[in-house]
This record gives structure tokens, C-alpha cells and sequence, in this order.
């Protein structure tokens, strides 16, 4: 009987072995290790393995020789092709305009094919190469006037949408990066070899959707990033030739197409990104919204400020609109925090960039204290840290301002005063329980010191304001004892940290311009408001922050 529970007791416990084993092996395999399952019963460990070698470092002189010269030398050929085609093609008749264009680049793409059974990616560069020539062939067909065939502009939007899905289809079944990457980048920029219209807008526009389809399906950064870059260039070569598109036309019309462009290529890269934010790293997802940022904003207001100055505080608010927008569909769609907070701060931005276009002087002032408050605030209510940076900042551009108005200055800082208390207190004390802190650790602390240095400026400023001039440092005494007031009552040490800095520039005045510049009755009352006041704050310090003994 002891023996068959024995027996069993080893089995079972056989059993438990096998399983811990298995267990192990699963987790390892879920690990990425290739860890061997351990038994329960101890053994002897082997000995530890021989390091292997040390991970070979980038041959720079390798990697510009085989990456940069390639990529350079192709762009170098595609381009002396193109210009060829421009100035020597007219001269051939119809047929052999066609024919010789797409004869050079089906050679070349051959070329590349069987460069790549050796070297795969030098031969992928020059294929991608060939279907870039391929492109302009057909781009020039139609608007280069030396070579042109085609004189109908649906038909040859229409030869170019096909070549951009030719494009976009061969990359895809090669699965190739690089392939796409060189096609598309050379179809982009060889279209500014000659003069931009409203026919370049197009195609551009299509090579950017083609290239955002790579974005959207295998989540490819750099050539959406680069088509990014190239569309918004094209834009700017165009916007500087006031005559290359609708010439002779009211100037409305010529703004409103421009805008219409620029807004198409926000939308289609904003589109892109926001469908499968999670899918992308948060570098290449705040690369893609602060170049699109860039990009609509800047061009857009020099349009605007060129043919409709009234009109631009209207499309700052717009842009600041669209990207509140984009945020809002970033938090919907899942995408990381960094890239939600960035569509909102940079939002604000806009608006703040937008308020000096509409207002100046006290009301401008305002108005930039109104929007950073706001933002401070609605960071804290948001969890974003980023809304409250940019709050801080908005903040001190404000307090900057309030000598610009002749007059009134002593309101603006009692406004800014507030705001500054507002924001600091908003980074520490929640709203929401629910909700985290938008900012914690350094960042906080960092947040904090800056709304107590703006909260010192303001009051000292304001004191500046209603004191008489000869009672400056009496008012900056004030201020330091109000800092003091303050920092005790929230219970937060910058504010008397800064209490200590405007006391020390007030103990330095007082010793090296009132001792001897002040008339008797105004050194004598200065020196003993002061001293009152500076025994006031020794005494509350020794009943809150000394030791008791």
C-alpha cells in the first residue's frame, strides 16, 4: 500500500514537472528567448557562454560610397534625361518624341532589373529611376511645349493618374521601399524643371496620394515624408510666379485656387496619417503633423496677406480650427499622446500667431492672456502637459507686451498675476480625480518656477505702476511680502523662492540708490515700512517653517 502511494505521490509530481516545464517553454517562446526548459530538481549550471563578437560599427566610407552616391547619381541621370527631353526632343517628330522617351526609360528600368539579381538595392535605385522617367515622359507630353503631343488636359491627367497607379502598383507587388521612394520623389521633383501651373498642382497632388497609399497600407515613412516636402516646394515655387497660374484673373479667384491646393494636401496627408496613427512611431507620427502644420500655415498666410490682407486673421482661426479637428480625431482614432497634444498646442499657436493681425495694444495684450489661461486650464482638464507649456509661454509673450499700451498697464498685470496663479495651480491641484496629471516629475516642477517668476514679474510691474516713483523700492517690498503672502497660503516654496529673489533686488536698491538719492522723509518712512515688512515674513517663517525647540 505504501508503495502504490509512493508511486503515485512520483507520479504526480512527474506530472507538476512536466507541466512547470511546458509552462516555461511557453513564456520563453512568447519572451523571444530560445530559453530550454529548466527541471525542478537542481543541477549543476553550465559554464557561461564565450561572448560572441562585438557588433561591427557603419563603415562610413561604405555607406556613403553604396546609400548617398547611388541615390545621387540616380537623381543626377534622371534629371540630365529630363533635360534633355526639354531641349533636344522638339526636334523629333511625333512618334519619335513618344517613342525615344519611353524608350530611355524601359531601358533603364531593364537595367535595373538585372543590376538587382546582384546588387539588389543599386538595382532597385536604378529601376526606380527608370519609372520616374517614365513619369516625366508622360508629364512632358502635354506640358512641355517643345515636346507636346497631347494638347487635351483631362487626357493627360488622366495618362498621368494611370502612370502614378503603375507606380504605386509595381512598388507594392516588389514590396520595395526604395522603389517607390526614388519613382516618386523624381516624379515630384522633375515636375519643376519647367514653369508650375495649375496642371503641375495636379499631378503633384497625385503623386502625393499615390505615395500616401504606401503610408496608409505598409505604414512607409519616408517617401509620404519626402512627397510631403516635395508638394508643399512645388507650392512655393509656384507662389512666388504671381503670373504662373490664371493669369489675368481677379485676385480672389487666384487665392481661392491656391488655398483650394493647399488645403487639398492637408487634408490628404492629415487623412493618411489619422486613419492608423497606432501603427506608426511617435517620431514619424509628429514629423508628418508638424510639417503638415507648417507647411498649410505658412504658405497659406503669405497668400493670404498678399491678396486679402483683411481676411487673415479669419484663416489663422481656421487653421487653428483644423487642427483642433485633427486633434479631436487623433484622440478618437487611438493615436499616441504625444501626437494628440501636439495637434492641440499647435493649434493654439496658430490662434496666438493670428492675434496680432486683428488686435494691438491693451486689447491685444488681452486677448494673448485670455488664450493662455484657457489653454492652461484646458490642458489640466485634457491631461495634456503639452497645452500647459505652451500656456506658460503665451503667458510671458503677454506680460512682454504690457508696455506696449501707452496706458492701462496696471490692469494687464493684475490680469497676468491671476493667469499666472491659475496655470501654476492648475499642474498640481486635479480638476478631475479621474484624471492623471498632465505633467509630473521635472516637467512639473519646471512648469511651476516659470508661473512663480511670471506671477513676481507681474506684481512687481503692477507696483511699478500704482506706486510713486520715488516709493519704488518700498513697492517692490510690497510685492516680495504679497509673494511670501501667497507661496505660505497654497503651501508652495517657488512663490517664496522668488519672494527672496525681488527681496534681494530690493535690500540691493535700497542699500545702493535710496540711502542716498531719497529725500529724509521718504528714506525714513521706505526704511521702516521695510523693516516692518521684513520682520513680518521673518516671524511668519519662525512659526511655520522653524523648528519648534
Amino acid at each position: 500500500m505504501v508503495e502504490d502511494e509512493s508511486r503515485n505521490l512520483a507520479e504526480v509530481v512527474r506530472r507538476l514537472e512536466e507541466t512547470v516545464s511546458r509552462l516555461e517553454t511557453r513564456i520563453a517562446h512568447l519572451e523571444g528567448t530560445a530559453a530550454p526548459p529548466r527541471p525542478l530538481v537542481a543541477e549543476a549550471l553550465p559554464p557561461p557562454a564565450e561572448p560572441g563578437p562585438a557588433p561591427r560599427t557603419r563603415d562610413l566610407e561604405a555607406h556613403l560610397g553604396t546609400y548617398w552616391l547611388s541615390r545621387a547619381g540616380i537623381v543626377a541621370l534622371i534629371l540630365g534625361f529630363s533635360f534633355l527631353i526639354i531641349y533636344h526632343f522638339g526636334d523629333l517628330g511625333v512618334l519619335a518624341r513618344v517613342g525615344a522617351g519611353y524608350l530611355l526609360s524601359a531601358g533603364l528600368s531593364a537595367l535595373g532589373l538585372w543590376l538587382s539579381r546582384r546588387h539588389e538595392l543599386f538595382g532597385r535605385i536604378v529601376f526606380g529611376g527608370g519609372l520616374a522617367l517614365a513619369y516625366f515622359v508622360t508629364y512632358a507630353l502635354h506640358f512641355v511645349p517643345a515636346v507636346r503631343v497631347i494638347d487635351s488636359e483631362a487626357l493627360a491627367l488622366v495618362l498621368l493618374a494611370l502612370n502614378t497607379v503603375a507606380i504605386v502598383v509595381i512598388a507594392q507587388r516588389m514590396h520595395s521601399e526604395t522603389v517607390a521612394g526614388i519613382a516618386l520623389f523624381l516624379g515630384l521633383h522633375t515636375g519643376m524643371l519647367s514653369d508650375i501651373t495649375l496642371f503641375t498642382l495636379m499631378s503633384t497632388s497625385l503623386l502625393a496620394a499615390g505615395a500616401l497609399f504606401f503610408l496608409v497600407k505598409n505604414r512607409w515613412v519616408i517617401v509620404p515624408l519626402s512627397s510631403l516636402v516635395a508638394v508643399y516646394s512645388t507650392h512655393v515655387v509656384w507662389a512666388m510666379r504671381t503670373e504662373a497660374i490664371a493669369p489675368g484673373q481677379p485676385a480672389h479667384e487666384r487665392l481661392a485656387l491656391s488655398l483650394a491646393f493647399l488645403v487639398l494636401y492637408y487634408v490628404l496627408f492629415s487623412v493618411a496619417l489619422l486613419l492608423y496613427p497606432r501603427e506608426l512611431s511617435r517620431r514619424a507620427g509628429l514629423a508628418f503633423a508638424l510639417l503638415n502644420w507648417v507647411g498649410l500655415l505658412t504658405l497659406g498666410a503669405v497668400e493670404v496677406e498678399r491678396w486679402d490682407r483683411p481676411g487673415l486673421f479669419a484663416f489663422f482661426v481656421a487653421v487653428a480650427l483644423a487642427q483642433g479637428v485633427g486633434g479631436a480625431a487623433a484622440r478618437w482614432r487611438g493615436a499616441s499622446s504625444a501626437l494628440f497634444q501636439a495637434y492641440l498646442a499647435t493649434g493654439v499657436l496658430t490662434l496666438a500667431l493670428g492675434v496680432p493681425t486683428e488686435f494691438e495694444d491693451a486689447t491685444l495684450v488681452h486677448t494673448w492672456t485670455a488664450v493662455g489661461l484657457a489653454t492652461g486650464l484646458a490642458g489640466r482638464a485634457l491631461g495634456a502637459g503639452a497645452l500647459q507649456a505652451v500656456a506658460v509661454a503665451l503667458l510671458y509673450v503677454a506680460l512682454g507686451a504690457t508696455w506696449l499700451p501707452p496706458s492701462g498697464r496696471a490692469l494687464l498685470d493684475v490680469a497676468l498675476l491671476v493667469s499666472f496663479t491659475l496655470v501654476e495651480r492648475a499642474t498640481v491641484v486635479p480638476l478631475d480625480s479621474r484624471l492623471p496629471a498632465p505633467v509630473t516629475g521635472r516637467g512639473r516642477t519646471t512648469l511651476q518656477a516659470l508661473c512663480a517668476v511670471g506671477v513676481g514679474l507681474a506684481g512687481v510691474w503692477l507696483l511699478g505702476e500704482v506706486m510713486p516713483e520715488e516709493l519704488t523700492t518700498l513697492g517692490w517690498g510690497v510685492a516680495a511680502s504679497g509673494l511670501f503672502l501667497l507661496g505660505f497660503t497654497v503651501r508652495e516654496r517657488w512663490y517664496r523662492f522668488v519672494g527672496l529673489g525681488v527681496l534681494a533686488f530690493t535690500l540691493g536698491r535700497l542699500m545702493l540708490v535710496d540711502l542716498s538719492g531719497l529725500p529724509p522723509d521718504q528714506r525714513i518712512l521706505t526704511f521702516l515700512m521695510l523693516g516692518v515688512m521684513l520682520l513680518a515674513v521673518s516671524y511668519v517663517y519662525t512659526r511655520v517653517r522653524a523648528p519648534r525647540g
